[in-house]
């Protein structure tokens, strides 16, 4: 049992945390093993995803007059939370896990100032990356150039295989 003080320090840290994060995902992690929580764990930390079992007291502590107080009304049960600064990292986390472990149930989650139900979870799970949007982009991006850059080369390369053709036909003679 955690004493009043360690409560206030724990929402403290929660409510620091909060100031980075873009999404968290609310899971009930009833049923699940000590191993198979330290496997979800390991996952989280490989996404950048910071998880952590709390009280529902302490957390609506810590959410309270932040971007994130409208979860409040889905703190039921015994939950797991996962913080992401990137919206999609923590979803793409619990959700992928979820899957493969049906003791996980994914109860909600939420954005600054709005609450995802489950299935919006799942739909944000689906989105890609920050990174691999930005991949995306830089690709769209370089396309045009590289192309510019082929069709400029090409220009030399056809003028040389033209001129390796007339020395090649002058000395066939």
């Amino acid at each position: 049992m955690l004493s009043r003080d360690e409560k206030i320090a724990l929402a403290d840290e929660l409510r620091s945390r909060l100031q980075t994060t873009q999404g968290i995902v609310i899971a009930e992690y009833r049923g699940l093993s000590v191993a198979e929580l330290a496997n979800l764990r390991k996952e989280a930390h490989r996404g950048a995803v910071f998880l952590k079992v709390l009280k529902n007291n302490v957390v609506c502590k810590a959410i309270a007059d932040t971007p994130f107080a409208p979860l409040e009304s889905q703190l039921q049960g015994p939950l797991l939370y996962a913080l992401s600064s990137d919206p999609v990292s923590a979803a793409k986390v619990v959700t992928t896990y979820a899957k493969s472990n049906p003791k996980l149930v994914v109860m909600g989650g939420g954005l600054p100032y709005s609450t995802l139900t489950p299935e919006g979870v799942d739909a944000l799970a689906k989105l890609p990356s920050k990174e691999e949007l930005l991949a995306k982009l830089l690709a769209t991006l370089q396309a045009p150039i590289s192309q510019f850059v082929r069709t400029l080369n090409e220009i030399p390369s056809s003028f040389v295989r033209v001129l390796a053709a007339i020395q090649e036909k002058s000395e066939s003679r």
